[in-house]
């Protein structure tokens, strides 16, 4: 083989993961949205509250999961915790990533809705892009800064139709969904050191089973159950499945393949998604804003996908 076919091989492989990447991104964002919109619906209609549908949905995925890994191949499965630093990575991702961002998420969407729930989250890829580029002393590119600017202008107006003064929400349920932000972050950029060592699938199963146990002894949600029957049931498994197994672990794969900005950029699908079921699934109404807040958000996954080429609005390299 000659160099230049060698060459040929490594820019095929390398456009393939970023493709498999981005449509990780892509699919996990969506399928976090359907989660909400169902998280909205049992506490509408099933008397579900998030202290006890969070705890329930991380420890029922975390231990599915693990038990995967411990069939699998047990061995790999506790080898996460030989080393000190793995351990510390691990705890700080479950509880102040995984846990934190799961509650928050979804008690805001008790004290709001999905849709607005999501879009707060979602200040959490700019703060990524801020968080890394701080930590790594360098510059964002300008497609970076340009999606940056995109996705928070959609947030803006889907969440305040372009009146700052006029949120519909309560003072509660903004600080919760700052809260989700933050944890968002931490959630994205905490597990990188780990995803080069381990199957992201078994690091989320970890974190899952932490962040859940942890929840289950403060919330208790064995002290106020709903009332069990086959639809909750249903979603419940669409949430635990879909929405948290399927989406996480995509995710995950995400940022191992092209990174924790890019991935959290391309996941601000979800806002769309969610936004999107609440309408056509809660009944939800949205404006003229909405839509072009949707159209803001969706440029930021085409403005990501353009690759970089010199001499156009690119940096050169």
């Amino acid at each position: 083989m000659t160099t230049e076919e060698g060459n040929g091989e490594r820019k095929m492989d390398s456009k393939k993961t970023r493709i498999t990447g981005i449509l990780c991104a892509l699919t996990g964002g969506i399928l976090w949205g359907i989660s909400g919109v169902c998280g909205q619906f049992l506490f509408q209609h099933k008397g579900v509250t998030a202290s006890w549908l969070v705890p329930i949905r991380l420890t029922s995925a975390g231990v599915l999961l693990l038990l995967y890994f411990l069939v699998r191949d047990h061995q790999k499965a506790l080898s996460v915790w030989k080393e000190r630093r793995n351990t510390t990575d691990i705890l700080v991702y479950a509880i102040a990533g995984m846990m934190l961002c799961q509650y928050s998420y979804f008690q805001t969407i008790e004290w709001s809705n999905a849709g607005t729930a999501t879009v707060i989250q979602y200040l959490g890829p700019a703060m990524t892009v801020i968080y890394v580029c701080v930590s790594e002393r360098q510059r964002p590119k300008r497609k970076e800064i340009l999606a940056v600017l995109l996705a928070l202008s959609g947030i803006f107006l889907i969440a305040t139709h372009g009146r700052p003064g006029t949120l519909a929400l309560s003072q509660k349920a903004l600080g919760m969904g700052l809260l989700s932000a933050v944890a968002l972050v931490i959630y994205t950029v905490k597990p990188r050191r780990l995803l080069t060592q381990f199957p992201a699938p078994l690091i989320l199963a970890w974190g899952m089973l932490i962040g859940g146990i942890v929840l289950m002894a403060l919330m208790r949600p064995w002290r106020h159950m709903p009332q069990l029957d086959a639809q909750l049931i249903g979603v419940l498994l669409v949430i635990i499945i879909l929405g948290t197994m399927t989406s996480f672990s995509l995710y995950l794969h995400s940022v191992k393949l092209i990174g924790p900005v890019q991935a959290g950029l391309f996941a601000c699908v979800e806002p769309v998604a969610a936004t999107v079921l609440s309408v056509v699934c809660m009944k939800e109404s949205f404006v003229a804003m909405d839509l072009l807040g949707f159209v803001l958000i969706v440029a930021t996954v085409f403005v990501l996908a353009v690759p970089e080429k010199r001499g156009v609005w690119i940096e050169k390299s």
